[in-house]
């Protein structure tokens, strides 16, 4: 199963807020991480509408984690930001196929599902960066590179 490249920003953000503790930037994470600033920011309002940040305006405006980074499930994350229901055709509501009803192929991959984001539960924010100034400093030396 791969990650939309949604989901592994919002992730990204989530570490790196959880990390330094303080409130950044849309444009300092992205010069951290060396991607688009414009995805990012939509990244982050989809973070802000699902309750993970808080975002503050004006010049000394940025976001930081709306709860602390131990309360934040990572299952909860990625279903919050996967598209689940199109991981395969048949899944989608109202999808046509041909064997539908005689093929176990949806039970099957729905039990995959559910088993990779049952072990996504199993870990929390905090525990994607145990180490937080070993973190902050690769991506400070990113961003400086």
């Amino acid at each position: 199963m791969q990650l939309s490249l949604h989901s592994d920003y919002a992730l990204r953000v989530l570490m790196a807020l959880a990390a330094s503790e303080r409130q950044l930037s849309v444009e300092e994470i992205a010069r951290r991480y060396g991607i688009s600033r414009n995805h990012l920011a939509k990244v982050a309002q989809g973070l802000q509408a699902e309750g993970f940040v808080q975002t503050f305006r004006g010049r000394a405006g940025g976001m930081r984690l709306a709860r602390p980074a131990d309360e934040i499930v990572v299952g909860d994350v990625v279903r919050r930001f996967e598209n689940l229901e199109a991981f395969v055709g048949c899944f989608a509501a109202g999808h046509g196929c041909a064997v539908n009803g005689v093929c176990a192929l949806k039970p099957a991959l729905n039990g995959a599902v559910e088993a990779f984001l049952g072990h996504l539960d199993g870990f929390r924010l905090s525990d994607l960066v145990p180490d937080r100034p070993a973190f902050v400093e690769r991506l400070e030396r990113m961003a400086a590179a």
